[in-house]
């Protein structure tokens, strides 16, 4: 039997080139039950002319199709639906019409109420996105990127694509994070001494559920990373906050009982705050005193742009007391999700044995695909080219803010990527936010980065990590504006 032309069409909201489209429309229709074993499909002539496309692009999804088991060729009789093509499942999938289960009682922890900051996920629509950690594809190098993953493909590294590692990590990646990124950090540490993450709140989360316990008390900066005060808060400890000053976190605030500090010294979360040598060895001696740990997230050091940056934490920490938080996130692209987690190695054996009871290990493939991008120089040119790209941004920014009269609560010493703003008292950015929205401007507004019930409202922050110089100049007017007409 075969199957009549008129039950093919391309669906217009799927993606990809003409051949993946047509292979995924026949591959459907098998999957859905429409089309039968040993039933005919029309031939590559008809179904081009029926679809309006190329006969060749139709012989190659036919042929696709033959190689997955979907079709077979019969010589010149042409192509039928396999004998072994998935079937469809012989019972009708249904949900359940209502529920019996009270939820309220039935959850034993709640999670949801520490997500803190929402981003719309159609920022890139926006022509005005001042989101911070969003990448830029204008400044991403996609075809290296590209190259690299297909070369970790390849049959040389094929155990290193479908190996499971269990509670180990790529030795290639491992290698590079050892021998080159750290001591840019004046960092020496061997390979048991070093973790991959699932990005830096992955870190986080292992670091303070090793740590604490509902007996030990964390200290963290106020204000700080929405997400590293709900990791803390399930961690069910003891939780003080340090309100921050212009230098960071101040170690004489610091309650005398505590037990681990979390701490963003290079680029304080969110006001960009650069903490200055001085204080991080005041904050190491009052370590050693005290008998505390310190957890040093160093995001961003590479977007060091205007001047050195000062030396890390765990440089200067000759007791052993610094666990050091790195990420890739933040320097390639977000969704790679790929960080890394350096302590002493009773910490880190710790660790990795937590790890593998959650996740075994990040992707092998993503693993050998980022050690091929910073072996072969792509990471070190990237870093340079978006350097150059947030200095010349981030002059246009600070120009722009000074035209409109914003004030700058917190920028950071050396670079980074966002600035830390103050609104009139009388302003709530929430509001701002939320009117902004319909001018095409995206901004954060700053209260869920504050402990307490009652905090700030007219602080925000503005990223210049994904939008252009030009719409910087267009968008820091609107927001002036906005202001303007919310006083």
């Amino acid at each position: 039997m075969s199957i009549s032309l008129e039950t093919f069409f391309l669906d217009p909201s799927t993606e990809g080139t003409l051949q993946a489209r047509i292979q995924q429309m026949v591959a459907q229709g098998i999957l859905a039950g429409r089309f039968r074993s040993g039933e005919r499909l029309p031939s590559s002539r008809k179904m081009a002319e029926h679809l309006g496309v190329s006969r060749i692009t139709v012989t190659l999804a036919y042929t696709e199709l033959v190689a997955d088991d979907y079709l077979t060729s019969r010589g010149r009789s042409g192509y039928f639906v396999s004998d072994n093509a998935p079937e469809p499942p012989a019972f009708t999938a249904q949900r359940a019409r209502t529920t019996t289960v009270d939820w309220n009682r039935a959850l034993g922890h709640r999670y949801s109420d520490g997500l803190g900051m929402q981003k719309p996920s159609d920022w890139a629509q926006y022509k005005y996105p001042f989101i911070y950690g969003q990448a830029d594809p204008t400044l991403f190098d996609t075809a290296n990127w590209r190259l690299c993953a297909l070369q970790a493909l390849g049959k040389r590294d094929f155990a290193a694509l479908t190996a499971d590692y269990f509670d180990g990590d790529d030795p290639q990646l491992i290698e590079f994070i050892a021998r080159q990124t750290l001591p840019r950090r004046g960092i020496l540490a061997s390979p048991d001494e070093i973790l991959v993450t699932m990005g830096a709140q992955n870190a986080l989360w292992i670091t303070a559920q090793i740590l604490l316990t509902q007996r030990r008390r964390a200290a963290t900066e106020d204000p700080c990373y929405p997400a590293l005060r709900s990791i803390l808060t399930q961690a069910r400890c003891q939780l003080s906050h340090i309100p921050v000053d212009s230098n960071g976190l101040p170690p004489d605030l610091l309650p005398r009982d505590t037990d681990v500090v979390f701490t963003t010294p290079s680029h304080q979360c969110p006001t960009s705050a650069t903490m200055p040598v001085a204080r991080r060895k005041a904050l190491l001696e009052r370590a050693e005193r005290d008998d505390f740990l310190v957890v040093e997230d160093d995001y961003e050091f590479e977007m060091a742009f205007l001047g050195a940056p000062s030396p890390s934490l765990k440089s200067l920490d000759d007791t052993g007391r610094v666990i050091y938080v790195g990420s890739f996130s933040k320097s390639l692209f977000p969704g790679l999700r790929l960080g890394y987690l350096v302590g002493p190695a009773p910490f880190i054996h710790e660790a990795r044995a937590l790890r593998a009871s959650v996740l075994r290990h990040a992707p092998g493939h993503i693993q050998r695909t980022v050690a091929y991008f910073l072996s072969l120089g792509h990471y070190d040119a990237l870093v340079r080219r978006t350097s150059k790209a947030y200095h010349d941004r981030r002059q246009v920014i600070d120009a722009a803010l000074a035209a409109e009269g914003i004030t700058v609560a917190g920028e950071g010493a050396y670079g980074g990527s966002s600035v830390w703003l103050r609104a009139p008292a009388q302003i709530n950015t929430t509001l701002l936010a939320q009117h902004l929205r319909d001018k095409g401007v995206l901004i954060e507004p700053g209260a869920p980065f504050f402990a307490g019930d009652s905090p700030p409202q007219n602080y925000f922050r503005l990223a210049y990590s994904s939008i252009g110089p030009k719409r910087i100049t267009e968008g820091v007017a609107l927001i002036g504006q906005a202001m303007r007409e919310m006083m």
